[in-house]
């Protein structure tokens, strides 16, 4: 199974801080950002990894994290030239994974305690499909949140006024290779992007989006107090990290 991340975005949130810097590259903790997802994917036996980003950021990170050999993977780069939406950058990895490939997306701002090792095996085992991973805030608004019936996600809606569930749809997804071609079929938003919250409803609509929870903390480090929060988490676990 193979992973990617990505990293592109303009981070217009943390500005100023990212006015000429790419924010996966921003200390948190110890370490850049970027570390920590590579970190979960090796964790859970990937190491196959493509990483996706602008071309104005491709140089910082291949100077930080080379070919991957000093952190036990193997990186491969890619270029997100449009501003295009989650659902664009994951489109990019067509090619990296091969037809009946599964593989695992980390957006490099989502930053969490949890090992997803398990998840990642129980997902080889699913014929087919998606899986995301749910996490209860305290204000869902500010994100996608599942419509459940039960155990089974029937939809997700993009920032609901009001929300049906208090749980989140976290920026860890897993996809079976089908994903690029629903993808094909989307079509931009009202702000332009092909959304990835369609792309998984078009899953939970065959009845094929599995979910799981995540336990620990998570954190969309995506603000300055989120970054902040974040660094804090972090502090405590710096020295099981890279």
């Amino acid at each position: 199974m193979k992973g990617v991340v990505l990293a592109g975005g303009t981070g217009t949130r943390l500005h100023p801080l990212t006015k000429i810097f790419n924010k996966h590259l921003l200390p948190v903790g110890k370490y850049p950002m970027i570390n920590y997802s590579i970190q979960k994917l090796r964790d859970a036996g990937i190491t196959d990894i493509l990483l996706i980003t602008n071309k104005q950021s491709l140089g910082w990170f291949a100077e930080y994290l080379g070919g991957g050999e000093d952190w036990g993977v193997n990186i491969t780069y890619k270029i997100q030239n449009e501003a295009g939406g989650i659902a664009q950058a994951v489109s990019l990895a067509e090619g990296f994974i091969h037809p009946n490939e599964k593989f695992a997306v980390i957006l490099g701002d989502n930053l969490f305690q949890d090992s997803i090792k398990h998840i990642v095996e129980q997902f080889q085992l699913q014929e087919q499909g998606a899986k995301v991973l749910l996490k209860e805030v305290h204000d869902p608004r500010r994100y996608g949140v599942p419509i459940l019936e039960g155990t089974v996600i029937t939809a997700i809606e993009e920032k609901p006024e009001h929300p049906s569930s208090t749980y989140a749809v976290t920026g860890i997804y897993l996809f079976d290779a089908a994903v690029f071609e629903i993808i094909k079929t989307q079509k931009p938003s009202k702000r332009g992007e092909l959304e990835i919250t369609d792309v998984n409803n078009v899953y939970a609509a065959a009845g094929m989006l599995k979910h799981e929870f995540l336990t620990g903390w998570w954190i969309d480090a995506g603000t300055h107090e989120s970054l902040l929060h974040a660094a804090l988490f972090l502090s405590k676990e710096d020295e099981k990290c890279l």
